[in-house]
Formats: C-alpha cells, sequence, structure tokens
C-alpha cells in the first residue's frame, strides 16, 4: 500500500503555514502513566520535538520546525514522522459499520507498542471526510503485536483523512509526542458537501452551545463555549476537546483546555496562522453523554 498525499502542499506564496495553540513557552506535560500499563517509566519528559505546552491546557499534533512566525507546523499532514510511521491495514473501504487497524512502526520496522497515556487514553483516532461531512473521534485497542483496531461507521462514501495521535515512549523512557495522518477512501458515488456559513451557535443533541471569542493570526486569543440546557462535565480528564482542521490541507491540531472552568465556560487558546477557513468540533460531556459540536470559523 503506497501513502497518498495531502491535497493540497502546505506551501502558500513559498511560506509553511502554522497551526498553533497556546502562547510561548509553557510546562512541558506533566507526569503521565503508559501503555501497556507496565512498561517504560511513568514520567519521562517530552523530547525536544514534542509540542510546546501553554500555561493553562496544551495542544497535539503541533511540532517545532515550521518556518511560519510561530515556529510551528500543523501536524497530521505526514505519514511518517520523528522517526514513527503510521501503517493502516487498508487504504480503501466500503460504506457502513467496519474495523480499521493500523500500526505505528519504528525507523526499524518493528511494532511501536509502549505509550504514554493522555487525557485517559493511549491513543486518540481521528477520521474526518475531507469536506468535513463526516467526523469521528475514536479511541482504539492495541493487540500483543502492536496492532490497533477500532470499530465504526463511515456511512458515505468520500475521500477521508485519518489522524493517529500519540505520545511514544523509547526504550530509554523519553516521550514523543506526534500525529500522524493518512488518506482512507470510502467507495462509492461522492459529492462534497458545501461547508456552511460561519457560525458561533451549534446544537447537538438538543443542546445550545455558544462560541465566543476571535480568532487572530498570530496571537494567542481565548476561545470559550457556553453550554444552555445543562453543565460541562470532565470528559477524558478535561471539560472539552477541541480539534481544529485548516481546510485545504487538513492540517490538525487537538487543543485541551484551561483545566478550570470560566464562570461555566470552557477556555481554550488559539492562534491562527493566517487568513482562511478553518472547523473546529468541540467534543465534550453534559449529562454522562457526548456530543460533539461544530463550528465554521473564518479568519480575517
Amino acid at each position: 500500500m503506497k501513502p497518498m498525499p495531502p491535497r493540497l502542499p502546505l506551501y502558500v506564496g513559498g511560506v509553511v503555514l502554522a497551526l498553533l495553540v497556546g502562547v510561548g513557552i509553557g510546562r512541558v506535560i506533566g507526569p503521565v502513566t503508559t501503555y501497556p500499563p507496565d512498561a517504560g517509566q511513568q514520567s519521562a519528559a517530552p523530547n525536544a520535538g514534542a509540542p510546546m505546552v501553554a500555561a493553562d491546557g496544551h495542544i497535539h499534533g503541533v511540532t517545532g520546525g515550521g518556518s511560519g512566525a510561530s515556529g510551528l507546523a500543523a501536524g497530521g499532514l505526514e505519514i511518517s514522522a520523528a522517526g514513527y510511521t503510521l501503517v493502516p491495514a487498508a487504504d480503501v473501504a466500503e460504506p457502513g459499520k467496519q474495523a480499521i487497524s493500523f500500526r505505528i512502526l519504528r525507523k526499524d520496522g518493528t511494532p511501536q507498542t509502549n505509550f504514554a497515556v493522555v487525557h485517559e487514553k493511549p491513543l486518540h483516532f481521528f477520521v474526518v471526510r475531507r469536506d468535513f461531512g463526516v467526523y469521528r473521534h475514536l479511541h482504539p485497542t492495541m493487540a500483543e503485536d502492536g496492532t490497533w483496531t477500532v470499530e465504526t461507521e463511515l456511512p458515505e462514501a468520500g475521500p477521508y483523512r485519518m489522524y493517529a495521535d500519540f505520545t511514544a515512549v523509547d526504550a530509554a523512557g523519553t516521550q514523543t509526542a506526534i500525529t500522524l495522518g493518512a488518506d482512507l477512501t470510502v467507495t462509492g458515488s461522492f459529492e462534497p458537501v458545501a461547508l456552511p456559513p460561519a457560525a458561533t451557535v451549534s446544537k447537538p443533541g438538543g443542546l445550545t452551545v455558544t462560541m465566543s471569542g476571535t480568532a487572530t493570526v498570530g496571537v494567542a486569543s481565548p476561545i470559550l463555549f457556553t453550554v444552555d440546557g445543562g453543565t460541562f462535565e470532565p470528559y477524558l480528564g478535561a471539560f472539552g476537546h477541541l480539534v481544529a482542521l485548516r481546510d485545504g490541507d487538513m492540517g490538525f491540531a487537538h487543543v485541551h483546555p484551561e483545566p478550570q472552568l470560566a464562570q461555566g465556560a470552557v477556555k481554550f487558546w488559539f492562534t491562527a496562522p493566517s487568513p482562511g477557513t478553518y472547523r473546529f468540533y468541540l467534543d465534550f460531556q453534559v449529562g454522562g453523554v457526548v456530543h460533539t459540536a461544530d463550528y465554521v470559523v473564518v479568519v480575517a
């Protein structure tokens, strides 16, 4: 199977776009456990290639080395990076319920089987259709041979992007936080769905979730979410999880909020790398039920 490149290159006018969240240089991720539970060290610090962490909350899928103003580059655009490769069992599927399997391989071709547990999971897996018509946030399980498997339903045909978001732990206990991406084609007739207009209100599951704040190019800006009809509850170790995807090349960031609610609101910090259109997905829990609110954000 040959890995499929992103639909669009990262270069616009010769400049690599960067997608980042947070402010400057902050603390590194605190102690975490490992998966499997008896593997490796429990609190090794991330290596120099890992993403920076803001003073409140943190990000995944954003690494150093970008040539934009931030010096950071969007994640999920490469199938191989930092010595690890995402190897899906298949890159073509039929619509409907199915099992998606993959492995994370090291440079020597052997499977990576030691992962840090971050926000209650050793690996977060996302499947998104390229027109944003389908979004899945999944948590696979790993077999002893390093094969990850998760069941899901992809009801409609089209081109999809898969993201494996994880922190690998090597034999020395060094942690590498990274997001790898690969393409998946679901067979059948496909007509892209146009993005809706930008809006600040989403209504998943009968709730009204309102977004406030303005994403600004090159500036870490607060983005807050409030919910009518309930109260945000902890979900996967936080009051919410925000996935930001860049329209066009599908650049990825998995953003975690400040640890406490701000007068009932979930607060994130987001820095837009350039003008353009972004798709936000907010995963959250109210009344013991997990919901996803989605938004189109146009950065002027």
